[in-house]
């Protein structure tokens, strides 16, 4: 079915009585889910390696963050790799890298459990390419063709997720790999580009927003890429000593409310500070003018928890997202930590990190699987993996902040990606700095309809005044 054009405004304050105590505690204020057989706006046609079509609207929840004037930019991963077909590509395929835009609307619910009701707008597919040649991978002895999307052209060569797509006489780390597992998002303060970290690299790259082409590489310390690469990831744990472990990345990106400083987190510990044995991650700070970087440690709860993403309260403290791998009724941790670098050691320069050092303060913010939200259960998924702070709304004449959470549904067609918006206060949040945005054009919607959409995501500009009269 078509995309339809539909133009969505903030319901009118009219409809049910939402009553909000002053000082409440984190409110869950709606959910909603977009069904993992939609398809994005890419225009691309083609099937990818495993069968899967290039535009499927899948992933998405792998990294979120608020872009101006009531819009969102959704963070997919390296593409559909979930279903067996080629172990000799980790499941890989040549699917292109993008990000995709959103306008968010969240009104008064009629009725139900919640608030808010959450309606989504994909506005446009943005793919990401580099203006130089890129390092594919020829597929030779592996039983694919070339990992070069037919869409390049002699300016435009676009990242895929494909696992081969790198030169194997360079580090990871290398700037003219192909290969991009894209985790997290965010726009600087002008409106204008994004940064987006990787698994694969690591990576901290700039793109232009409105056309996807890549603009500066952020480069990170050498002891965060391996040496050793592989189109198969546990041949890349086994075969290196130092660095990222495969798969586990650079999985959360934060940018401060100054738009001056990028924050990454590595989803678990390099491989020298103990891989996937290990407790100790590292935060990454990188200044965005010079590319200065500063490092400190964050304490995982457990070896069998990863990090997900991070966002930024101020430009000291922030949320981290720790997990486990299980979802259902197996899930066991699912938090939003608050975190103060202040005080914490600099580890910057330390290949190995020291025996005594002091990490970032910690604190719980959110639990997801708290019951009182309702949200545990058979049908929770595992991988939560983004946040974004939205915009304010009113409830009753109480101010409410916003955050939206998603998950990673793996581009599996019968999975749904998830959106769950909080609401908090200022005593909730102590802090809180929203960051301030420069206005950017809105660019022309699209309705999702008749792609299995329920409902989605969170109303948004910064002053918006949502229902609810006493």
């Amino acid at each position: 079915m078509k995309l339809k054009t539909i133009a969505f405004t903030l319901l009118a304050a009219t409809a049910a009585v939402v009553v909000v105590p002053a000082h409440a505690s984190i409110e869950l204020l709606a959910t909603a889910s977009i069904a993992g057989n939609s398809t994005d706006l890419s225009g691309l046609t083609n099937t990818l390696e495993n069968g899967a079509p290039n535009n499927l609207l899948g992933g998405f929840g792998s990294g979120i963050a608020y872009a101006g004037n009531g819009t969102f930019v959704a963070m997919p991963d390296r593409g559909p790799n979930a279903v067996s077909y080629n172990s000799a590509l980790d499941d890989t395929t040549s699917y292109i890298d993008r990000f995709q835009t959103f306008k968010l609307t969240l009104s008064a619910s009629s009725g139900g459990n919640l608030p808010f009701t959450l309606t989504p707008t994909l506005t446009k597919t943005t793919l990401l390419s580099s203006s130089t040649p890129l390092v594919y991978g020829s597929g030779a002895g592996l039983g694919v063709g070339s990992g070069a999307p037919s869409q390049n052209t002699a300016s435009t060569n676009y990242f895929t997720g494909r696992s081969d797509g790198f030169d194997p006489t360079k580090l990871s780390g290398s700037p003219n790999n192909a290969r991009l597992d894209p985790e997290s998002i965010r726009v600087s303060n002008d409106g204008k580009s994004v940064f987006i970290s990787d698994e694969y690299g690591p990576y901290v790259y700039q793109f232009d927003k409105a056309t996807g082409q890549r603009i500066k590489t952020y480069s990170l310390p050498a002891y965060y890429d391996v040496a050793h690469l592989s189109p198969v990831g546990n041949t890349e744990i086994s075969g290196n000593s130092t660095g990222r472990v495969a798969n586990k990345g650079m999985e959360g990106l934060a940018i401060t409310p100054d738009g001056k400083t990028l924050v990454g987190v590595m989803q678990s510990p390099l491989i020298q500070d103990g891989g996937t044995k290990g407790l100790q991650t590292r935060i990454i700070t990188i200044d965005v003018a010079t590319g200065e970087t500063h490092e400190y440690v964050y304490t995982l709860a457990n070896k069998k928890n990863t990090v997900s993403d991070i966002i930024a309260i101020n430009d000291h403290e922030f949320l981290v997202d720790e997990r486990d791998g299980n979802g259902g009724t197996d899930a066991a941790t699912k938090k939003l930590v608050r975190v103060d670098i202040t005080g914490a050691t600099d580890v910057s320069g330390d290949v190995t990190l020291p025996t005594s050092l002091t990490p970032v303060s910690q604190s719980l913010f959110l639990d997801l699987l708290d019951p009182k939200y309702g949200l545990a259960g058979s049908s929770f998924p595992a991988k939560i993996e983004g946040l974004a702070f939205g915009d304010d709304v009113t409830l009753n004449g109480q101010t409410l902040h916003t955050l939206v959470v998603t998950n990673d549904n793996d581009f599996l067609t019968d999975a749904s990606s998830n959106f769950y918006v909080f609401g908090f206060t200022n005593a909730d949040l102590p802090g809180y700095v929203a960051q301030q945005l420069a206005a950017v054009p809105e660019p022309e919607t699209y309705a999702l309809m008749g792609l299995g959409l329920v409902g989605l995501v969170a109303a948004r500009k910064r002053k918006t005044r949502a229902a609810a009269h006493a």
